[in-house]
């Protein structure tokens, strides 16, 4: 063996310098679905990817209301909607991935900059400051509304094609989630006294 066949075939020295300021070529377009053996079209795929994106930003709009609103909560019943709040932003986190990961499982890409969440979701935007406590649950129950009446109609359309993978995440997960917690948000508005007289 020569010299240079020497240098050829030596092992580079390792480096625990990161590589960075890497850029890659975009390898799946959003909106395009691979070929996956899920059992499913390619059409019932794409839908169901496009459905379950529209329910992922939304879903990740409400969960940050309920972190916004969670730091923001005033009044009587501070504590008690502080920790509501805070819960229920845990298990939208829950469904941010449930959903994700779905669209993932039928070949899709799951939409994940939050710029791009922002120019698709259907949730008005909230004002940059703090509103009054009676808004902020409005505003919550409102965000609800939008993702069930959107799941609920995906929900039945996907069943339609086949897809009883969406179709389960859709009403196991998504709608059970957002009708409970929905109930749980429109009590703290309902005007009792605290003391009957």
């Amino acid at each position: 063996m020569t010299t240079s066949d020497q240098r050829t075939n030596t092992p580079k020295p390792r480096s625990s310098q990161p590589w960075l300021h890497q850029r890659g070529e975009e390898i799946q377009q959003f909106g395009t679905v691979r070929q996956l053996p899920v059992g499913l079209s390619y059409d019932t795929r794409m839908y169901s990817c496009q459905r379950l994106n529209q329910v992922l930003c939304d879903t990740r709009i409400l969960h940050d209301l309920y972190k916004k609103h969670h730091w923001l909560m005033r009044g009587q019943t501070f504590y008690q909607l502080h920790l509501l709040m805070d819960k229920h932003a845990d298990e939208q986190l829950e469904l941010i991935d449930t959903v994700a990961e779905r669209v993932q499982t039928l070949g899709g890409v799951a939409v994940g900059d939050p710029r791009h969440v922002a120019e698709i979701t259907r949730i008005p935007r909230p004002p940059n400051g703090a509103e009054e406590v009676p808004a902020m649950l409005s505003r919550l129950l409102e965000a609800h509304e939008t993702i069930l009446e959107e799941a609920h109609d995906a929900a039945a359309r996907v069943q339609e094609l086949g897809d009883d993978g969406t179709n389960d995440v859709l009403v196991s997960d998504v709608i059970r989630t957002n009708e409970l917690e929905a109930w749980f948000v429109a009590e703290h508005l309902v005007d009792t006294p605290l003391v009957s007289g």
